[in-house]
């Protein structure tokens, strides 16, 4: 069973990417500049933007971090006005999960398209479903790469995907089912009101989890020589980390595997600094 080694794979771009930004800051005298805004003080929503702001400081990125209140809604309204203003930031994210009762989507509606670095706005998520686009959702986008630079081939392949979220599971079926290069995938989206999940698991080329729920899915589960990508990080008592996907005899019925963590983790992070880049480079060339 092959190992799909997202921290190795997310090395190579962000070195890549630093070399890309220092030719940037030669050529036009500019560094591009990446918007984080968080709501709250949750630790973990901390720890997550803290490793954002390291690697895109690492690889040369101007980082404007902003911390709002939990109880004003408005906050994250004026903030987001001002990111979408700010001349110097080319991409910025919302930092989500935001608090219960909060309208996210409309939030989400409020970042300028052009500095959507998350890809969630819905002119492009739009793009998507069009198979015109440039750049995607971070995660979904970390996973289209990994399987890219791993030689596993997506085209003609039943993909099962758990969860339909618009950060991972929704976008990754339209991307993965589209016709084009990283496409032409058979796609089912398995969720909540699934009846019997297994029966579609037992079927799949290519597993995608993102439930959030530790260990959901057994080694037995899956077909034979079967792909299993586990976007999944859930903190289990004492610490430590855990995927969707148990990995107790995974290497007897896998040809792959992203290990939790250091599969899918840190791909999220280094395509969200590649879409910032691609932004910074739209307007460069005055494309919108």
């Amino acid at each position: 069973m092959i190992l799909l080694d997202g921290k190795r794979l997310a090395g190579i771009l962000s070195d890549e990417m630093a070399r890309q930004v220092a030719q940037l800051r030669q050529s036009t005298g500019q560094v591009p500049g990446l918007g984080i805004l968080r709501v709250g003080d949750d630790p973990a929503g901390a720890v997550y933007v803290e490793n954002k702001i390291k690697q895109a400081k690492r690889i040369g990125l101007n980082v404007f971090s902003r911390a709002l209140p939990d109880n004003d809604e408005q906050a994250l309204v004026r903030a987001i006005e001002s990111f979408n203003r700010h001349p110097d930031i080319h991409g910025f994210i919302v930092q989500l999960p935001l608090p219960a009762g909060w309208n996210t989507n409309g939030l989400l509606e409020k970042i300028d398209p052009s500095k959507d670095a998350d890809g969630f706005h819905p002119l492009n998520l739009g793009r998507l479903l069009a198979d015109d686009f440039d750049l995607m959702p971070a995660t979904p986008a970390g996973i289209v790469e990994l399987l890219r630079y791993y030689d596993i081939p997506v085209a003609g392949k039943h993909v099962v995907i758990a969860g339909r979220s618009r950060i991972v599971g929704r976008p990754l079926a339209a991307v993965l089912a589209g016709r084009h290069p990283l496409g032409n995938a058979t796609v089912t989206l398995l969720h909540s009101r699934t009846e019997n999940p297994g029966q579609y698991i037992r079927e799949a080329d290519i597993f995608v989890s993102a439930v959030g729920i530790p260990h959901r899915w057994k080694a037995g589960m899956f077909k034979s020589g079967a792909v299993a990508v586990d976007v999944g990080i859930n903190a289990l008592p004492g610490g430590k980390l855990a995927g969707d996907i148990d990995p107790q005899g995974l290497e007897k019925m896998l040809s792959a595997y992203t290990p939790v963590p250091g599969g899918v983790g840190p791909m999220t992070v280094a395509m969200l600094l590649r879409n910032t880049l691609r932004l910074f480079e739209r307007k460069m060339k005055g494309k919108i």
